[in-house]
């Protein structure tokens, strides 16, 4: 896979201005900015369970929940918006300058890299627990980073659109 879904945001950063990232057009919701963070958060989260995985470290037996089961057949998370309960939804950090997310996300990018070319040589029976999808090996965890970041866009364009609103 040459071509992730990071890469895609990654592109898109250049279009953003610094208060394009912290505009928020009601105080519930997060900003461009914000959801860059928990993108990078989240993933770089998933890469660290995808190393334990790697490592031979985690446990031989553990099934999916029946959401991760789901989750992992349509290939990605229904087009919805999923809220946190509220001790897992603090607020992402909303001060960091586009370099800054560039930089991040570069970097992430080129872990992902290294982690990828690790994953065809991994035992399948290595997993670590996710709370709401079960058990997951390396190859799992790496594609729940996709999947996660896709599902993400629709919250992308609809940041996008308040932008442009702000601006008329």
């Amino acid at each position: 896979m040459n071509r992730y879904e990071l890469n895609g945001f990654s592109e898109d950063l250049i279009h953003y201005s610094e208060s394009d990232l912290r505009y928020k057009h009601d105080p519930k919701i997060w900003s461009i900015g914000q959801m860059y963070d928990h993108l990078i958060l989240v993933a770089s989260e998933y890469l660290d369970e995808v190393e334990i995985c790697l490592r031979g470290d985690g446990v031989s037996d553990g099934e999916k929940t029946p959401f991760g089961e789901k989750l992992f057949m349509e290939g990605g998370f229904p087009p919805i918006k999923i809220e946190l309960p509220p001790e897992m939804n603090q607020p992402p950090n909303n001060t960091d300058s586009s370099v800054t997310l560039q930089e991040r996300m570069q970097s992430l990018i080129s872990r992902m890299k290294t982690l990828e070319s690790q994953l065809e040589n991994t035992a399948e029976d290595r997993k670590t627990f996710h709370g709401g999808f079960g058990w997951l090996n390396a190859m799992e965890w790496f594609e729940l980073v996709e999947m996660h970041t896709r599902h993400h866009r629709l919250q992308q364009r609809e940041l996008e659109t308040w932008i442009k609103q702000k601006d008329l």
